[in-house]
């Protein structure tokens, strides 16, 4: 078959030959249809991420819409290394099959569900989001923030501060407040200070480095002994870095929860259950995404491609 192959470390795969999966006990072959460039599948392919690991060559791609041999047509995931989602065919445990609804495009399916499981395990599962909390989302202007934001609303956030670097990106979302973290770092703070002084309840953070540490000095900027308010952050991303500088007086002086989220943090069980509900609202119109779709052939020009609010899906 034909497939995206990764050859070397950090390299952008080429398009070439690549052996047929074989299914095994529990397993289906599937013909692919469309896979999502989501920012983990870079992340796996460049040896980065903490999931990764295995021989190279290998095909990557964590997810994928494809039909089954019997004509159903799915999302699913859980294809053995070496074989990803990004190839012509796949092979996978029909119990991370999912059916995809009739209203659902392949592209639009394949770009959402990563992002939109994030999004929905992060606030829903991790940080317990109840209706009228507040909700600060550090690296909302990118695919994964803007269906945060989105989904916060879904799940009853009263007031929803977005912050991230394209400001513009957010002219048409749905929030209360834009902080761009493009600015001085003065601004920044101040910004962060002003929102953390009237309560933030969950901060769901794609981003961590810099602005994670600013948005934790904020959080203990307002301390006061007599009305002490508890926020929930939720690791999702490094964005921005892969560590920070956390002083101890922080997290004496903040009612703080510190949560990651993500595969280990959360059960693929529980991540794929999600998957129905955000198809259905995705259906339904409530739940929007921009897509860019590729053809496969085109994968190795297009794997370094800077995401401005689209989510790259590559077709077969």
């Amino acid at each position: 078959m034909l497939a995206a192959v990764v050859n070397v470390l950090g390299e952008a795969p080429k398009y070439q030959s690549f052996p047929n999966p074989e299914a095994q006990e529990g397993e289906v072959l599937i013909k692919v249809r469309a896979a999502g460039l989501h920012q983990v599948v870079k992340a796996i392919a460049s040896g980065a991420h903490y999931s990764s690991g295995g021989g190279l060559p290998a095909v990557p791609g964590v997810d994928a819409v494809g039909v089954l041999p019997d004509g159903r047509r799915v999302y699913f995931g859980g294809a053995r290394r070496p074989w990803g989602t990004m190839a012509e065919l796949a092979a996978a445990p029909l119990a991370w099959c999912v059916p995809v609804p009739d209203g659902l495009d392949d592209v639009s399916a394949a770009a959402i569900a990563n992002p939109g499981m994030s999004a929905w395990v992060s606030m829903k599962v991790r940080a317990g989001l109840a209706p009228g909390e507040t909700v600060l989302i550090l690296g909302a202007t990118g695919v994964a923030g803007q269906i945060a934001i989105q989904t916060a609303r879904i799940l009853g956030a009263k007031r929803v501060i977005a912050a991230g670097r394209n400001v513009a990106a957010l002219a048409e979302a749905n929030v209360d407040t834009m902080i761009g973290l493009s600015e001085p770092e003065e601004a920044i703070a101040e910004a962060l200070a002003n929102e953390a002084a009237s309560g933030i309840d969950v901060v769901i953070d794609y981003l961590w480095g810099r602005p994670a540490e600013l948005t934790l000095e904020a959080l203990a900027k307002r301390f006061k002994a007599t009305a002490t308010h508890a926020t929930r952050f939720i690791q999702v991303g490094s964005m921005a870095g892969r560590n920070i500088n956390l002083p101890a007086e922080v997290l004496r002086s903040v009612d703080l929860t510190l949560k990651g989220s993500g595969f280990g943090s959360a059960s693929l069980k529980t991540i794929f259950a999600a998957i129905p509900t955000l198809f259905d609202q995705a259906a339904a119109g409530q739940l929007t995404i921009e897509t860019d779709a590729v053809p496969l052939a085109d994968v190795e020009a297009a794997w370094n491609r800077v995401e401005k609010g689209r989510r790259i899906v590559f077709t077969a």
